[in-house]
C-alpha cells in the first residue's frame, strides 16, 4: 500500500539502436582492431622480419572513414584547452611522459606545473641548445620524427612507405602558375612531375617524416627558401602511423593537409603538413587566415592563398631552422623539392631523426 510505483518503459524504447550509434560502435571497434594489427606489425619490424604489403579494400577504407575522427579531433582540441588544477598537472603530464617516452630535460620549461593545459604541454618549446642546426648540409630535418621514406619521385608517384604509393598531382593539387611561384620560366612538360622541375638536369625528390605523440610538435624551415603559396585541403583525419600508411593507399591524399610551395636556390620546393586523428589543428605562424578542421567542408575541395602581392613580390622568406608551424599531438611532414641529380640523402628508412639534423646535400 505504501510502496512507490515503478514506472517502466517498453524494452524496445530502452534498447533502441540508432544508426549513428551502430556506425560509431562498428567503426570504433574496427579502428581498435587495426590498432592491434599495427602493434603486431611493429613488433615484427623490431625483430627484423619483412612485413608483406597488404592494402585495404575500398569497403575497409570507407568503414574507417565513417568513424567521426574530425568530430573526435575537435572534441580532443576542446579538452586540451581545459585548464588543469595545479595539483593535477604533474600526475597527468607524468603519465603522458611515461607512455610516450618524452624527454623533458630538453624542454625550455621543465617544471610541469608551468603548463596550464594539455595543449600548452604538447606545444612546449625546447632549449636553444637542444637542437643545433646543421650548417654543412643544404637540407635539414624540419622536425623530430621517424623517416618513413625518401628518394626520387618517379612516374608522378610518391612512396608513403615502401611499396605503397600515392599520386603526386592528387597530393599537391593542380599546378600553380609560374607567376604565383615566382619562377621566371617554367618549361612545358608532358607530365605533372615534369612541370614542377624548373631547371634542366634537375630531379624531383621527396622525404616523409612521421611525428609520434611523444615527439617535439613544432616544425621548422628545412632550408633557405621563399614561400609563395598555401593550399589547404580539408579532408579526413585518419591515423598516419606507419602501420596505417602501409595499409591505406593514398592515405596522405585522403587526409587534411596544408601545402606550402615556393622556391629555393635549386628551383621548386614544397613542405606539406598532413593532419591526423586528434591533430585537427595545423598552425602556420605567418598565416593568420588558415583555419583547419572546420566542421563543414566539400569533399575534394581546397582553397588557395598567395603570399605574392603588389606590396610583396618576394613571398615569405624563411631561413633554415626558423620556426614555421606546429601540430597538436603528432602527424606527418612531407617534403617534395627539386634538386640537381647529384643530390644525396644521408638517411635510412625507419631511422629516428631530430630537428636540425641533416637530410641531404649536394
Amino acid at each position: 500500500t505504501d510502496r512507490k510505483k515503478l514506472h517502466t518503459a517498453p524494452v524496445g524504447h530502452v534498447f533502441r539502436l540508432r544508426p549513428f550509434h551502430v556506425l560509431v560502435a562498428t567503426g570504433g571497434g574496427y579502428a581498435g582492431y587495426r590498432k592491434y594489427e599495427d602493434y603486431k606489425l611493429e613488433q615484427l619490424e623490431k625483430r627484423g622480419v619483412e612485413v608483406p604489403v597488404k592494402l585495404a579494400s575500398e569497403w575497409e577504407v570507407a568503414l574507417y572513414k565513417s568513424v567521426p575522427t574530425r568530430l573526435l579531433s575537435r572534441a580532443w582540441g576542446r579538452l586540451n584547452q581545459v585548464e588543469l588544477p595545479t595539483w593535477l598537472r604533474k600526475p597527468v603530464y607524468s603519465l603522458y611522459i611515461w607512455t610516450f617516452g618524452v624527454n623533458m630535460k630538453e624542454a625550455a620549461v621543465e617544471d610541469l606545473h608551468h603548463y596550464r593545459n594539455l595543449s600548452e604541454f604538447f606545444r612546449r618549446k625546447l632549449k636553444p641548445q637542444a637542437r643545433p642546426v646543421c650548417c654543412l648540409h643544404s637540407v635539414i630535418s624540419p622536425s623530430d620524427g621517424k623517416i618513413l621514406n625518401f628518394g626520387q619521385v618517379k612516374n608522378c608517384e610518391v612512396e608513403q612507405v615502401k611499396g605503397v604509393t600515392y599520386s603526386l598531382e592528387s597530393f599537391l593539387g593542380p599546378r600553380i602558375c609560374a607567376e604565383a611561384l615566382h619562377f621566371s620560366q617554367v618549361p612545358a612538360g608532358n607530365s605533372f612531375q615534369q612541370q614542377l622541375v624548373t631547371k634542366e638536369g634537375n630531379e624531383l625528390y621527396h622525404c616523409v617524416i612521421y611525428l609520434a605523440p611523444g615527439d617535439y610538435h613544432c616544425f621548422h624551415s628545412p632550408t633557405d627558401w621563399r614561400v609563395s603559396h598555401r593550399r589547404h585541403f580539408p579532408g579526413s583525419l585518419m591515423s598516419v602511423n606507419p602501420g596505417v600508411a602501409r595499409w591505406i593507399k593514398e592515405l596522405f591524399c585522403h587526409n587534411e593537409r596544408v601545402v606550402l610551395t615556393g622556391d629555393w636556390k635549386h628551383g621548386f620546393f614544397s613542405l606539406t603538413a598532413v593532419g591526423a586523428t586528434n591533430v585537427g589543428s595545423i598552425r602556420i605562424y605567418f598565416d593568420q587566415d588558415l583555419h583547419t578542421n572546420s566542421p563543414c567542408y566539400s569533399k575534394g575541395s581546397y582553397n588557395d592563398f598567395s603570399f605574392i602581392s603588389n606590396n610583396n613580390k618576394e613571398g615569405i622568406p624563411m631561413r633554415k631552422g626558423e620556426h614555421l608551424g606546429e601540430f597538436n599531438l603528432g602527424s606527418t611532414i612531407v617534403l617534395i623539392f627539386e634538386a640537381p641529380k647529384d643530390f644525396k640523402f644521408h638517411l635510412k628508412a625507419g631511422q629516428k631523426i631530430r630537428f636540425g639534423e641533416a637530410l641531404g646535400s649536394l
